[in-house]
């Protein structure tokens, strides 16, 4: 039996970051993880700083993105995720991450951008 799919549009100020069908969503908001389904629930959510957001194809594959704050938002059959800034898993390099990470005040700006693109990393790794 397949899946029911909905459609997922993740942009950033400056691109699109996925745009298609999806079976599964989980992302992390300001009130705690969240995971849409097809016929999920209206939610508008804020994203949390340090977040990530992971999107299951129709096809199975998953994609991981970083997303450093921005919005969450679901309607009947469609979900859009708007990012104050964003990258792809795939375009991050970990060890730079980490050590980023392990040198930046915990709290700070540059450490939620690491810990962001190291759980998106961790995602599908």
């Amino acid at each position: 039996m397949s899946e029911k799919t909905f459609r997922v549009d993740v942009v950033s100020p400056d691109h699109v970051l996925y745009s298609g069908d999806a079976t599964f969503l989980r992302a992390q908001t300001t009130d705690g993880e969240v995971g849409i389904l097809a016929s999920h629930a209206p939610i508008f959510a804020e994203l949390v700083l340090g977040g990530c957001v992971v999107v299951t194809g129709a096809d199975g594959t998953k994609l991981a993105i970083a997303a450093q704050g921005g919005f969450l938002s679901v309607d009947s059959d469609a979900v859009k995720v708007l990012a104050e800034s964003a990258q792809l898993a795939e375009e991050i390099d970990e060890a730079a991450e980490r050590a980023v990470l392990e040198s930046s005040e915990e709290g700070s700006e540059e450490y939620l951008t690491a810990r962001s693109r190291i759980r998106a990393v961790e995602a599908v790794g």
